[in-house]
């Protein structure tokens, strides 16, 4: 008997009826339409999507964490458009080189400015942002998640630039990037995991995206402060039972209990955090 078996690829999962497999030598008009990303829901036409392109060396990394779960539905709900590109369609050697040596010597590879430089030209439009992944960015904060969501439901676009191997040409983020943003003080091996972070940062804060908007309100960090502990059932597990005020069922006391917890746990983990008012 003859077993039949399909393989699909996984770069499919949120590219829409019209995916196309790119080549090496598509045209770069054709790279824009076709590349990794999401068909926007014809019901939604009519709001300001969030419209976000990412580009990088490796582009099936941002396509696989931000094509499943939540992400996915969003794109599918049409609440906003995501493409991920392979900076090396934007060479004209034949080994599609988007690196070099460093000027001067040293470890590494420096990504080069040709490519970037064409890959942003050709996707940006009056309403773009470029930022570059980088550690030498401002750190990443709700506050600047929330300053993107917005930015996006006002119609904004953003092209997120990962860096990769030594980090690109200065005349990149001197010419070219709006802003740069780091996700920490720590080393990852390259910028397509930070980006990973951010895009789906800024589109939780997207109304719809989330199965509850207060949701977002009341995560940690959205009010300052970390956030309160949570219990599902049972109420009683090997012994350890949930606070007794959370079967009460008095709204208001279980609000202030929340609150208290908040703060407490911010006091004693990231004291940082904390108003000056509030010791």
């Amino acid at each position: 008997m003859r077993i039949r078996m399909r393989f699909q690829n996984p770069l499919r999962r949120c590219a829409g009826p019209n995916f196309k497999h790119q080549t090496p030598n598509t045209k770069h008009q054709d790279r824009a339409r076709t590349n990794t990303g999401s068909t926007p829901n014809s019901q939604s036409s009519t709001l300001h999507r969030v419209r976000i392109d990412v580009l990088s060396l490796f582009p099936a990394i941002a396509t696989a964490a931000l094509c499943e779960s939540m992400m996915k539905r969003a794109q599918e709900k049409g609440l906003f458009t995501f493409k991920s590109h392979d900076l090396r369609d934007w060479t004209h050697d034949k080994y599609r080189r988007a690196d070099d040596a460093p000027y001067g010597g040293g470890q590494g590879m420096v990504m080069k400015c040709e490519p970037i430089f064409e890959a942003v030209e050709s996707l940006r439009t009056p309403e773009t942002r470029v930022v570059f992944m980088g550690p030498c960015g401002r750190r990443f904060d709700q506050r600047i998640a929330q300053e993107y969501s917005d930015f996006g439901a006002k119609g904004g676009h953003l092209i997120i630039l990962c860096g990769h191997y030594e980090g690109v040409d200065q005349r990149v983020l001197d010419h070219l990037v709006d802003d740069e943003i780091s996700v920490g003080d720590y080393v990852l091996t390259n910028g397509v995991i930070a980006a990973v972070v951010f895009v789906d940062a800024i589109v939780r804060l997207i109304p719809g995206v989330l199965g509850d908007d207060a949701s977002a309100t009341d995560d940690s960090f959205a009010t300052g402060l970390l956030e309160f502990p949570h219990y599902t059932r049972p109420p009683e597990y090997r012994g350890w039972k949930i606070p007794d005020i959370l079967l009460s069922g008095n709204h208001a006391h279980i609000e202030r209990w929340r609150r208290e917890q908040a703060l407490e746990r911010t006091r004693q983990r990231r004291p940082d955090l904390l108003p000056p008012d509030v010791s």
